[in-house]
């Protein structure tokens, strides 16, 4: 094995090593492994191969693959394994290979790539075309990665500009209708989602088994971010499972199947358009603009209004980073004044305080919606 001298040429980035040096005044940067020691052995590797380049030793040749041959192949080895949402992947890759029809892996070109954004982009939005292209991306890295391609010709393409993401966050006069307008098997559901911040999908899933009422805490075995984690449960959550039946394994169930219930939209909508500031004014739609996942953005929010800090936030919400969790920070100026007060308070114990503006005083940092 050849060593460098030092890893100043490693990278490790999302739990991956990659090697990144320059070669006759062109960068190479190239997934590497998922330890250091593959990634100086890639490292190695790839030096000596330039070296050969340089000596005039004819490189291996690569077998040119069917892009849909490929793309099967990457949707069973990687996505299936490794991806819970590979089922939406498999969708997108039936797009793609639709488009690149009769293509081969090294004949897809930036340029094609490119064309294929553009009518992409005639008739979706920018977001959507970056989805495709991202899945692209990460299939033509691991051609790379398994010995069948050189170099990924996505390197270059950038992502669509897009606009920000919309989020709504409901006030908690808003909160009050939208939950005295829930039907009696719906107004559960969204108390929890407001009271932890917990996904849809973890909601509907969640078995009784994963619910400890005696410390009061709620367990989410398989979370997006593919860890675990422990929600403590507030006095509005557990009055309200102490209220269901237990007579299920799930915890929100369809008495016709026994299964978890499916979903909840038609009736959280039904509900959103019931919350009528005056129930007896028919021009009046209701909450508008508003969709079931709101109501987790609406929970962080109100953690972070209360003063609760960003790391637990992201703790609660199950995020992968606390960049994540940082779109729900919205300093007002009240906050800000408060934090300045308490920061001179602290350093200097014996200031008298001065209260320049009335603040209202911060809700517990479990929130509660009665």
């Amino acid at each position: 094995m050849i060593k460098p001298k030092n890893d100043r040429n490693l990278k490790f980035r999302d739990g991956k090593w990659y090697v990144d040096f320059t070669y006759r005044g062109k960068r190479i940067r190239e997934f590497g492994g998922y330890t250091k020691e593959q990634a100086r052995n890639a490292l190695a590797k790839l030096r000596i191969e330039r070296l050969d380049e340089k000596l005039g030793f004819k490189k291996r040749e690569l077998e040119d693959v069917p892009f849909e041959k490929f793309a099967d192949e990457y949707l069973e080895t990687y996505c299936k394994q490794n991806k819970k949402s590979w089922k939406t992947d498999e969708l997108i890759l039936g797009r793609l290979k639709i488009y690149f029809k009769d293509e081969t892996l090294q004949g897809i070109s930036p340029e094609k790539i490119e064309r294929f954004k553009a009518k992409r982009r005639a008739d979706v939005s920018p977001a959507t075309v970056n989805r495709d292209v991202a899945i692209m991306r990460t299939m033509f890295n691991k051609a790379v990665e398994w010995g069948r391609l050189e170099v990924s010709p996505l390197r270059s393409i950038r992502r669509f500009k897009e606009a920000p993401g919309r989020e709504r966050i409901l006030t908690a006069e808003e909160v009050g209708r939208l939950l005295a307008s829930a039907s009696d098997s719906s107004r559960p559901v969204m108390i929890v989602a407001l009271n932890t911040g917990m996904r849809r999908t973890e909601i509907l899933s969640l078995k009784w088994a994963n619910v400890d009422l005696t410390r009061g805490y709620i367990f989410i075995e398989d979370s997006k971010s593919g860890k675990p984690r422990k929600i403590p449960m507030n006095g509005a959550v557990m009055d309200t499972f102490l209220k269901l039946p237990h007579d299920a394994e799930f915890v929100f169930f369809n008495r016709e199947t026994g299964g978890p219930i499916k979903d909840i939209k038609t009736a959280f909508h039904a509900a959103c358009r019931r919350a009528k500031r005056d129930p007896n004014d028919k021009e009046d739609p209701g909450i508008i603009g508003v969709r079931f996942h709101d109501l987790r953005h609406t929970a962080a929010s109100k953690m972070i209004e209360a003063g609760v800090d960003l790391v637990t936030v992201s703790k609660i919400l199950g995020h992968a980073s606390i960049q994540m969790t940082m779109r729900y920070a919205h300093p007002t100026p009240e906050n800000m004044r408060r934090a300045v007060e308490r920061l001179g308070e602290i350093l200097d114990p014996t200031r008298q305080k001065v209260d320049t503006v009335s603040v209202p005083k911060p809700i517990s940092p479990t929130v509660q919606y009665n």
